[in-house]
């Protein structure tokens, strides 16, 4: 068996290192292919032809989203890396986001553009009800963080799973969900339910004036439909890390627009060393025949 990392030298090196003090081998990049039916093991971002490896049994993605895979060959199991680094980074960005919207940055911003001095009232966090759609690992620790400022926060989750200190509502209670949040943060996977659920349909169920902090997937957001409650006061301003296309075209309206602040899908990146000694533990756990840490569920709609 070999494990193949396609992926660019930095991180190759910090792989190679992690790999050779725990005493097993590792192959990065395609020319170090010395025979393609030995790889069992392939962890990447984007995915080559994996026709060109016939036995292999994990794809392992070097981030944590994995809805950017194409279909797996049958018996190819798909793994997203779970790294702590990754939750952490991710919940600093909801949470400087939601800051960001809170004090009303984008009209300061703005304002500060055009050269003009123009302050605007200020709102204690106690007076905005924050909701976080989608409440794993993620969305808990951006819960308990943002309640630690003062801000009132609630869950909504499709499973409605209980969080201790947090309001949750499962998914028939979404409309009174919505109904309570001055600021939505959606932290959502890309399944087949979630796909286009931040539309005009929702935004619509908000009170008037609230904000968007999107950090899920871009093909969540109906990017006319953020336009449209914007024009409307529906929504007042969003703070967007992901896009629909993303990468968004330089002559889209949405970044000239002043009421959205968009980031180029950096709410995260994975740390090379944790990366790699995920993917140790993935190796660790195939060969002992246990459940792969960071396993998908291909029936999740990914």
């Amino acid at each position: 068996m070999a494990f193949l990392l396609l992926s660019y030298p930095e991180r190759g090196a910090i792989w190679r290192r992690v790999f050779h003090e725990a005493g097993e081998d590792l192959w990065v990049g395609t020319d170090e292919v010395r025979d393609a039916a030995a790889v069992t093991h392939l962890a990447c971002w984007q995915p080559p032809d994996l026709s060109a490896y016939p036995n292999l049994r994990v794809l392992l993605s070097v981030g944590a989203g994995v809805d950017h895979m194409p279909p797996l060959p049958p018996g190819v199991a798909l793994v997203r890396t779970v790294a702590p680094g990754i939750d952490r980074m991710v919940r600093d960005w909801v949470v400087m986001g939601t800051l960001m919207l809170h004090r009303d940055m984008p009209a300061y911003l703005d304002a500060a553009r055009q050269g003009r001095w123009c302050q605007r009232p200020v709102r204690l966090a106690g007076s905005r009800r924050v909701g976080i759609m989608g409440m794993g690992r993620i969305g808990r620790l951006a819960a308990e963080t943002l309640a630690g400022l003062g801000f009132e926060v609630a869950g909504w989750s499709r499973s409605g799973t209980p969080v201790p200190g947090i309001e949750i509502h499962g998914a028939a209670g979404l409309d009174a969900f919505l109904a309570r949040t001055d600021i939505l943060i959606c932290l959502l996977p890309l399944t087949r339910s979630t796909r286009g659920i931040l539309n005009a349909g929702l935004f619509a169920k908000l009170p008037q004036g609230a904000h968007l902090v999107h950090a899920g997937r871009g093909a969540q957001l109906d990017m006319a439909a953020l336009s449209g409650a914007l024009d409307a006061g529906r929504l007042a301003s969003a703070m967007l890390d992901v896009t629909d296309p993303e990468p968004l075209p330089a002559d889209h309206p949405a970044w000239a627009d002043p009421r959205i602040v968009i980031t180029p899908h950096v709410a995260a990146n994975t740390d090379p060393e944790e990366g790699a000694r995920h993917a140790l533990a993935v190796l660790m756990a195939w060969r002992a025949g246990q459940t792969l840490p960071g396993l998908v569920d291909p029936e999740a709609g990914y």
